[in-house]
């Protein structure tokens, strides 16, 4: 999608790996020779070659999974995925996924696997419980303004008057943009009502998508399920590279060496598979249900930790109706309707390619900390959803559904609740040759959502590549610089910082 030479960086922990090894490769899909092996190109040297290969198993089959499965089998590795039994690409295979305009590292992805999932980038909308809020262009076409005056001028805010607009610069928080507009965009980004996120997730996300650059929160979508066009083709290239994929294989324990303390076998109930190197990339419940079941994890504090970690319920709603209904944009953010979930409502005439020359009207709902709708029975939640939907699509109500599909995902999102980050884990852990990926992991990237759990994906290859001292490093495209002014303002508040940090007893006035 983008020139991608001066983009690409490596990770930071492989400093060391430059000085240990003498004319590493740093090609793309170059591997590097075993140090037993000789230059030798004879048939039985290829075979003793391929019985030598280090065996990595992945566990998870979501974008962190994947990544890491995918780099690991360019170079050379023989790796094996486990899915837990959610399906290929879960933990990601819920709803519908926007892709914003920032998430290079997938972009490339794709373009590496010669498909086109993607829609055109797409208009969108917001709504509270007042009514349309907001209206999101397509900023690219729009005039380059410096961050952030070009997203708040560009966007077409129904009722908030300017000066209102002007006050979140310095502050981010007048009443009526923070309850209307920053809050539901928050309740269907960290997928919970903004003030069970922590600040850290909040501003994170907020500068992600909405204010480093007036171009981040352009999005497209998948012209179907992401699993049909993304993770399904992603899949079959894997397997043309020798990745074995097992599914319904759920890991309830790890063996390891005591001298050398690295797994030696992943355990899948009576099952045993044996590893010279394991990247886990699964989401939380599914992490704290094996940690419980496992008699190697539960002794480790940091696995521990993950046990006071939560998950986000998510209820998925697709309604086919007997008639044609307008719906204002291809996507739409909901909140205000209830203190505690959000949604956004898919017109999916528009969006998928199966639907759009349905002459009835197909959407989806997906609604996030859908804690009360989990438990009722379809009848009850398509009657729900009819009433909550309809203060916000007309003529809704008058129309039938003929057929629905509700789709229940108990803690399936990460829940990033305030004080949550101190649990979270590491992409590396107390095990030498276990490795973590996933949108819960912590990393220096400044990714988020889909974009961070591939990320991490392909930092774990890169630690799987630096333990067995193996193969090339992938190549992580960093997020975008900070604009000059940005940057500017942030030299000069590091630099007052460093002066307010001199003056005597600075720390306990400030405090």
């Amino acid at each position: 999608m983008l020139a991608m030479s001066k983009w690409f960086t490596l990770t930071p922990f492989m400093s060391n790996r430059f000085s240990k090894r003498v004319g590493f490769s740093n090609s793309p899909g170059s591997v590097r020779a075993h140090v037993n092996g000789g230059g030798d190109d004879t048939n039985n040297s290829k075979n003793n070659d391929k019985k030598k290969k280090k065996k990595v198993v992945v566990v998870g089959s979501g974008w962190a999974g994947l990544g890491a499965a995918h780099h690991l089998c360019k170079q050379g590795f023989d790796v094996t995925v486990l899915d837990g039994g959610d399906g290929i690409g879960s933990p990601d295979n819920v709803g519908i996924q926007g892709f914003w305009y920032p998430y290079k590292n997938i972009f490339s992805l794709v373009d590496e696997l010669a498909i086109k999932p993607f829609t055109s980038w797409t208009r969108s909308a917001q709504y509270s419980g007042e009514g349309l809020e907001v209206e999101f262009p397509v900023y690219q076409e729009l005039p380059q303004l410096p961050t952030p005056l070009g997203t708040l001028y560009h966007t077409q805010f129904v009722r908030l008057p300017l000066v209102d607009r002007l006050t979140s610069l310095p502050l981010m928080a007048a009443g009526k943009l923070y309850q209307d507009i920053f809050g539901p965009l928050l309740q269907v980004g960290l997928f919970a009502p903004a003030e069970q996120c922590s600040a850290a997730a909040t501003l994170g996300l907020l500068y992600y998508l909405t204010l480093a650059h007036q171009k981040h929160f352009d999005v497209a979508f998948c012209r179907g399920t992401t699993k049909q066009k993304i993770f399904e083709p992603w899949v079959e290239s894997l397997k043309a590279k020798g990745c074995e994929m097992l599914e319904d294989k759920k890991v309830t324990d790890f063996n390891f060496d005591e001298e050398t303390g690295c797994v030696t076998e992943i355990v899948c109930g009576n099952e045993t598979y044996s590893v010279d190197a394991v990247v886990v990339a699964v989401g939380i419940t599914t992490l704290q249900e094996t940690i419980k079941k496992s008699a190697a994890l539960c002794k480790r504090e940091e696995f521990l930790k993950v046990l006071n970690l939560a998950g986000i319920d998510v209820v998925t709603v697709k309604l086919w109706l007997d008639r044609k209904v307008a719906i204002l944009n291809p996507s739409n953010a909901c909140a205000g309707f209830d203190d505690l979930f959000g949604c956004t409502i898919f017109d999916l005439n528009v969006i998928h390619d199966e639907h759009k020359d349905d002459t009835e009207t197909v959407l989806e709902a997906d609604f996030y900390h859908a804690n009360e709708l989990l438990p009722l029975n379809d009848e009850l939640v398509t009657e729900k959803v009819i009433s909550y939907l309809s203060k916000y699509i007309n003529d809704l109500e008058s129309a039938c559904v003929v057929a629905k599909e509700i789709g229940r995902f108990p803690k399936r999102l990460t829940h990033f609740f305030p004080g949550s980050y101190k649990y979270m884990m590491r992409g590396s852990t107390s095990f030498p040759n276990l490795f973590m990926a996933g949108d819960w992991i912590v990393t220096r990237h400044g990714s988020w959502l889909q974009e961070k759990s591939y990320v991490t994906g392909l930092e774990a290859a890169n630690r799987v590549v630096d333990y067995l001292e193996e193969g090339s490093f992938a190549k992580v495209i960093p997020v975008e610089e900070d604009e000059p002014h940005i940057e500017a303002l942030r030299s000069l508040n590091r630099r007052l910082n460093e002066i307010i940090s001199q003056v005597p007893l600075s720390s306990y006035f400030l405090q």
